[in-house]
């Protein structure tokens, strides 16, 4: 489709259509390590998205990172008949550790907080199984400002008790819900920064002995990968599929990730990223669908996006911008069409990935800044979840536009604005539905870089690192969207204008007019 075509579209919709839309923006949301949700504020802003959202799931890093303690080694010296006196703690250490009994304790303290805290905002990990303990580690390379452990483990069977001893003691206090807990298989083992040289066939022996290990737990769990991040698949999705159609691991769901900017320019803190040609990223998708098709053993399985954003870096200040808010519109309307499910990376700024941040707003992955502001994305995924409050099927998408009907017969939409593709500060449509004659109200709610833009409220203050309660207050205010109503009189038409980089939802409703005795409502907006 041209998008010249698109500006004053006249949109009519018969009520009958039925158009295939995925909408599953609520299942699956990104978190930073997990160790990091035992932070106050992480809780306050993940109760915020759900409160407002609602996902069904949340998928991170770090389960089995020391921060959360859970792999432990306790000597027994009781057998060691003579100690030494020794001229440093350390060589009573080395000593004892290499005469006393290794034995391997589990520690879930820390897990069952976490776990314990989604469950109360009424969301379940989808388990990412990684990195490496350090005590089992191979080798000490590590990715990240929080060292986490990308080696193979030193000996399997360690890693194999320790993913048992989780997913055990996990169904021992949560009880069967915790066999629909996707279970995932590491994470980018395609990159050398997240897999020690990027080794196929070690991850291949990973995944084997892994998947195996779950379902020794328990045959319903569903497990999967290989979480390779985009760009690889002619060789390691291809391969794997191709190794498992040879060996036969278990495999439940195969998972991929999709990020759609260029290479970044670095400057100071920063990555300055361009964003690839939104036709182009789609294509990434179709070509990885046709991979996983061309296997009859695995075509049907679900195939989930556990990463989605635009750029993949968590400094790059396109994340906190209106454009950002725009191209992810565009994906949650298109990207369902290939995949069972996709998760946005992430939900929230408290993330460490490069140290903790200098400011509320830099280029951090969530949907809220620190502070709890919520950013232009927040409200294009607040308003796809819109469309699935009531049972609805789709009449209309283009790309720039989705209509569902509901069914009770109200008419739901939302419309974005890619002024970086469509070379317009505005879009305008006409939409004529099939409604019955009455009265009808039309909600609208609008973000865009004139109505919703909270970082150049911030810009505009001078860019404070730590700004003060009441100018976190003023950035909230202004990161609300624009609501406007107009009524529809036995019409059956309205006009719909879609600013500069703009997301806007609208919903058609029957508003009978029932006023109170007395009360003239022309009146009073005349004046008097």
């Amino acid at each position: 489709m041209i998008y010249t075509e698109l500006m004053s579209k006249k949109i009519e919709i018969n009520g009958n259509e039925k158009v295939f839309f995925n909408n599953n923006v609520d299942f699956c949301v990104g978190t930073g390590r997990m160790g990091l949700a035992l932070h106050k504020e992480y809780y306050g802003q993940l109760k915020l998205v759900q409160d407002e959202i609602g996902f069904k799931f949340i998928r991170g890093h770090g389960l089995f990172c020391d921060d959360m303690a859970i792999y432990q080694e306790f000597i027994d010296k009781s057998e060691i008949k003579d100690i030494p006196e020794f001229d440093s703690y350390e060589e009573y250490l080395a000593f004892i550790k290499e005469n006393g009994k290794t034995i391997v304790e589990y520690n879930f303290t820390y897990l069952d907080r976490v776990i314990d805290d989604y469950l109360s905002l009424n969301i379940r990990p989808f388990i990412e199984l990684g990195f490496m303990p350090k005590k089992i580690a191979s080798g000490k390379k590590c990715v990240f400002y929080w060292k986490g452990n990308v080696t193979p483990p030193k000996d399997y069977k360690l890693w194999t008790d320790l993913v048992k001893a989780t997913l055990s003691h996990l169904l021992e206090r949560y009880g069967e819900e915790v066999l629909t807990w996707p279970v995932e298989v590491w994470n980018e083992p395609n990159l050398t920064s997240f897999w020690k040289d990027a080794d196929m066939p070690e991850y291949f022996k990973l995944y084997t002995e892994t998947s195996k290990a779950v379902k020794e737990v328990n045959e319903n769990f569903k497990v999967g990968g290989p979480a390779i991040c985009g760009g690889a698949d002619e060789k390691w999705m291809k391969g794997f599929l191709d190794f498992c159609s040879q060996t036969h691991p278990p495999l439940d769901f195969i998972t991929r990730h999709h990020y759609t900017t260029e290479f970044p320019e670095d400057v100071g803190h920063y990555g300055y990223a361009k964003l690839t040609k939104f036709d182009e990223t789609i294509q990434t998708l179709v070509d990885c669908r046709k991979i996983i098709n061309s296997y009859d053993e695995f075509k049907d399985l679900p195939f989930h996006i556990t990463e989605f954003n635009t750029s993949y870096i968590p400094n790059c200040p396109l994340h906190d911008t209106n454009q950002n808010a725009a191209y992810i519109a565009g994906t949650l309307a298109e990207i369902g069409d290939l995949v069972t499910s996709y998760s946005y990376w992430t939900f929230g700024d408290v993330f460490e990935e490069r140290g903790v941040p200098f400011t509320p707003f830099h280029g951090g992955f969530g949907l809220l800044a620190n502070g709890g502001i919520e950013k232009p994305t927040f409200w294009t995924f607040k308003f796809f979840k819109y469309l699935k409050e009531k049972e609805s099927e789709c009449v209309y998408k283009d790309k720039n536009l989705v209509i569902v009907k509901t069914c009770d017969g109200e008419y739901k939409g939302v419309a974005w604005n890619l002024t970086s593709e469509t070379k317009k500060d505005k879009l305008d449509f006409e939409i004529k539905l099939p409604l019955e004659k009455g009265r009808y109200c039309v909600y609208t709610k609008s973000v865009c870089e004139d109505t919703c833009n909270p970082l150049k409220v911030w810009h505009d203050m001078g860019e404070p690192a730590n700004p003060s309660l009441e100018q976190i207050q003023l950035i909230k205010d202004a990161a609300k969207p624009f609501v406007k109503t107009q009524v529809l009189e036995n019409k059956d038409k309205f006009d719909l204008t879609v600013g500069k980089h703009g997301v806007v939802y609208f919903s058609v409703e029957k508003s009978s007019l029932t006023c109170d005795n007395g009360y003239d409502y022309e009146r009073v907006a005349k004046g008097f």
